[in-house]
């Protein structure tokens, strides 16, 4: 009967051991999830999970296909997952666009807004204007020549040629360099060899420097290609390096 007793005895004990080691297991498994859960907030929130010039292309190139931001000018800084927007757009309302887009990309942190609402002046009609400004010019040094003397033809030869470099002066700067940046950005962005690369791109007055690293030549030469081939552009400077481990 003893016997019988401690055997009965034994069971619950087994059974609470059993409960307990089980327990203490699944606490052990939860613990381990959570701390990955942690480590993996902590390498967003630092920041380094994408790269702040990752983060600058991506907001550049979500601006092309916004009629709002169309010819804008917008320079796209990023330091830390933190972007700041400088430059001018042309209404409120593609002010606001700008800020959302910049807010709404993976990676950004925060926005500063230094954005200028400043309507950019229409580059056709200017150029209408220095077009009629010439013809003028000229018909009137050509009604001087028909009237006096060759020296007038002359002037008339040089009205025209003057004429005709203010027109196509006014003409460039149709494109900003911000909207050239972001122009280069877009096609960047959808390369694979360029995916996740680490490229600065800066423009001023339509030329275009490179820097910063690809993976590889093909990479590098394919950045310069694309760059070369966007309207606006006139000229670039390749100063990007190959380096195989770039992430």
């Amino acid at each position: 009967m003893k016997a019988i007793a401690l055997k009965t005895l034994a069971l619950p004990v087994a059974l609470v051991a059993t409960v307990t080691l089980a327990s203490a297991q699944e606490g052990a498994k939860q613990e381990a999830r959570e701390k990955k859960q942690e480590a993996k907030t902590a390498a967003s929130n630092s920041g380094n999970a994408i790269k702040d010039s990752w983060i600058t292309m991506k907001v550049h190139s979500q601006f092309v296909p916004e009629d709002a931001l169309e010819n804008s000018d917008i320079d796209v800084d990023t330091r830390a997952g933190v972007v700041t927007l400088n430059g001018s757009v042309a209404s409120a309302a593609g002010k606001a666009r700008a800020v959302a887009i910049a807010k709404a990309t993976e990676g950004v942190k925060t926005v500063t807004d230094n954005l200028r609402v400043a309507a950019a002046p229409d580059s056709t009609a200017a150029a209408r204007a220095a077009g009629r400004d010439a013809g003028d010019k000229t018909r009137e040094a050509g009604r001087d020549a028909a009237d006096n003397t060759r020296d007038a033809g002359r002037t008339a030869a040089r009205n025209t040629k003057e004429g005709a470099k203010d027109v196509a002066g006014t003409s460039g700067r149709a494109m900003s360099d911000g909207w050239i940046k972001s122009k280069i950005a877009a096609q960047y962005v959808t390369e694979d060899s360029l995916d996740n690369s680490d490229i600065d791109i800066d423009v001023a007055k339509g030329m275009v420097v490179l820097n910063g690293a690809v993976r590889t030549a093909a990479a590098k030469n394919r950045a310069t290609a694309l760059a070369k081939a966007t309207e606006g552009v006139t000229g670039v400077k390749n100063n990007l390096k190959v380096d195989p481990n770039v992430k």
